[in-house]
């Protein structure tokens, strides 16, 4: 088992790791919208969740993985009405690679943040 720690995405305000790879997984903590110094992105749902994106690709690469590798997303959104704008962003940057996803609403997320991601990886062969 092996922790990743990357600079290039927020530290973890808590008891966790950014991710965990094991048997050539790599497993995501749920990340927020928040820029690589632990601020929260101004702006509405496109822009938090292109941030929130940008940190889960940094940490993938970290680990030895990237967008294309992601198997299973989970994503956390306060209320169903964020679902259009949210899909149609996640399509733009996902493209034409369509892991496994569940949206899931949740209420209220912490700092008030419009949504919160986790991903499960393969690790790229060489």
């Amino acid at each position: 088992m092996k922790k990743i720690n990357t600079h290039d995405a927020p530290q973890p305000a808590g008891h966790y790791s950014q991710a965990i790879v094991h048997n050539g997984l790599v497993f995501v903590a749920g990340q927020l919208p928040l820029d690589a110094d632990g601020q929260m992105v101004a702006g509405g749902i496109e822009i938090q969740a292109r941030q929130t994106m940008k940190n889960i690709e940094a940490i993938l690469i970290a680990a030895g993985s990237g967008l294309d590798q992601v198997l299973k997303v989970s994503i956390f959104i306060p209320d169903i009405e964020y679902w259009p704008e949210l899909n149609r962003v996640y399509a733009d940057i996902m493209g034409d690679h369509k892991p496994a996803r569940a949206v899931i609403p949740c209420g209220v997320l912490h700092y008030d943040a419009l949504l919160e991601i986790e991903v499960i990886a393969a690790v790229k062969e060489d």
